[in-house]
């Protein structure tokens, strides 16, 4: 299992790759992708969750990582992320068992310093 940190600097790379070779489309895709996660009417760490549960169902690993280490960055818990991958087998099924065990093997990945507690009051 690749860890927390081989992870994001291998993202970086491929990240940087991928923009200078982007095309106009691209790049406007990316920047919205950017956008849409930063704080307005829910905050940063609800649209982490919301993008996990998405990445889940559609089971992208790659994005659940990302979602993982951005959520965790943002102060979500784990106990948030727990109830967020229980919606995600809900609205999956069975078929998103598999990823949800790489993702919980993967958050035991993350260092703690990329770890905040979370000042959220949990549902």
């Amino acid at each position: 299992m690749e860890r927390a940190a081989e992870y994001a600097q291998r993202r970086s790379e491929l990240h940087a790759l991928m923009l200078e070779r982007a095309n106009l489309p691209t790049k406007r895709f990316l920047a919205l992708d950017h956008d849409v996660y930063q704080d307005g009417a829910l905050h940063r760490p609800e649209k982490e969750l919301m993008g996990l549960v998405a990445s889940t169902v559609l089971r992208c690993d790659d994005c659940v990582r990302y979602h993982l280490i951005e959520a965790v960055r943002h102060g979500v818990s784990e106990a948030q992320i727990l109830e967020a991958l229980d919606i995600a087998l809900v609205v999956g099924g069975s078929i998103t068992i598999p990823h949800i065990r790489h993702a919980l093997a993967f958050l035991d990945t993350i260092e703690p310093e990329n770890k905040q507690s979370s000042t959220r009051e949990e549902a």
